[in-house]
C-alpha cells in the first residue's frame, strides 16, 4: 500500500482549507438584487427630495408673486391718488390766474372803488353757471372727496375693513362715475384678500363686463383666473389666464398669468 508524501499531504490540506474560507465567505456575503435593486431605491428617494424641494421653492416664488403684485396695486393706487391730487392742485391755479386777470380788468375799467362789485359780476357771468351747473359741480367735488377718501383708507392709514363699506357706499352713490372700475376693482382686491371668492369675483367681473376699456380689466381677469385655481377649477383658471396673455401681451399682468399657467 502507498502512503501520500509529504508534498501530496500539505497540497490536500491547503486545498481544504481554502474550500472551507470560500464557502464561509459565500454564506456571510449580502445578496444584491440582480437589477440593482437597492441602487435604485436610493435614485428614487433622491430624486423624491429634488421634486419636494422644487415644488416647496415655486410655492415660495408663487407667494413673493402675489405680494409683489399686492405691493403694484397699492403703487398704482398711489400714484392715481397723487394724479388727482396734482390735477386739482393745477385746476385751483387756473381759477385763480383768470380770477386775477378778471380784478385786474375791472380795476382799470372801472377804478378802485367799484372794483369790487364789477369782479364779482364779471366772474359770475365769465364762468357762466347755472344753479344746475353750480349743482353739478358740487355733485364732483363730492365724488372725487369720496374716492380719495375710499382710497387713503388703503394706502393712508391701511384700514382695510373701513375701506370695503367706503367703496360700496361710492359704487351705490355714483355707479357710472369715471372712478367706478377702480372702485370696483379695489373692492375686489379687499374682498379677495379676506377670501371671499364669490364676493370679490363679482367685483372683478364688473371690470371685465362692464370697463372693458380701465385698465384695470388686464389685472381683474388675472385675480378671476387666482380665484379660480384656489377654488379647484383649474380649467377656467387656464382660459382665464390664457386670456390675459392673449389679450394683454405686453402687461405686467400677463408675466404673472404666464408663471401660473406654467405651474397648473
Amino acid at each position: 500500500m502507498a502512503y501520500p508524501s509529504l508534498r501530496q499531504l500539505k497540497l490536500g490540506v491547503t486545498f481544504g482549507a481554502a474550500f472551507v474560507v470560500s464557502s464561509y465567505a459565500s454564506a456571510q456575503a449580502p445578496v444584491y438584487d440582480a437589477n440593482g435593486g437597492n441602487d435604485l431605491e436610493q435614485r428614487i428617494a433622491v430624486l423624491e427630495r429634488i421634486v419636494k424641494s422644487r415644488t416647496e421653492m415655486q410655492h415660495r416664488l408663487q407667494a413673493q408673486l402675489d405680494n409683489m403684485q399686492n405691493e403694484v396695486d397699492e403703487l398704482r393706487g398711489a400714484v392715481e391718488v397723487n394724479t388727482n391730487e396734482l390735477e386739482k392742485v393745477l385746476e385751483r391755479q387756473r381759477e385763480l390766474y383768470l380770477e386775477i386777470d378778471k380784478r385786474v380788468e375791472a380795476l382799470k375799467q372801472n377804478g378802485v372803488t367799484s372794483s369790487t362789485g364789477n369782479a364779482v359780476s364779471s366772474s359770475v357771468s365769465a364762468s357762466g353757471a347755472t344753479p344746475s351747473q353750480a349743482l353739478q359741480q358740487g355733485t364732483q367735488q363730492g365724488e372725487e372727496e369720496a374716492y380719495n377718501s375710499a382710497v387713503n383708507l388703503i394706502l393712508k392709514s391701511r384700514e382695510y375693513d373701513k375701506a370695503i363699506p367706503a367703496f360700496q357706499s361710492f359704487i351705490e352713490r355714483f355707479p357710472n362715475s369715471e372712478y367706478a372700475p377702480n372702485s370696483h376693482y379695489w373692492l375686489g382686491q379687499l374682498l379677495f384678500n379676506k377670501q371671499q371668492w364669490a364676493e370679490a369675483s363679482e367685483q372683478f367681473n364688473t371690470v371685465v363686463t362692464r370697463f372693458t376699456d380701465s385698465s384695470k380689466r388686464a389685472d381683474a381677469l388675472l385675480k378671476l383666473g387666482v380665484i379660480a385655481e384656489r377654488t379647484g377649477n383649474i380649467n377656467q383658471a387656464k382660459q382665464l389666464f390664457q386670456q390675459v396673455v392673449d389679450e394683454y401681451p405686453n402687461s405686467s399682468a400677463t408675466r404673472l398669468a404666464s408663471s401660473r399657467l406654467n405651474n397648473l
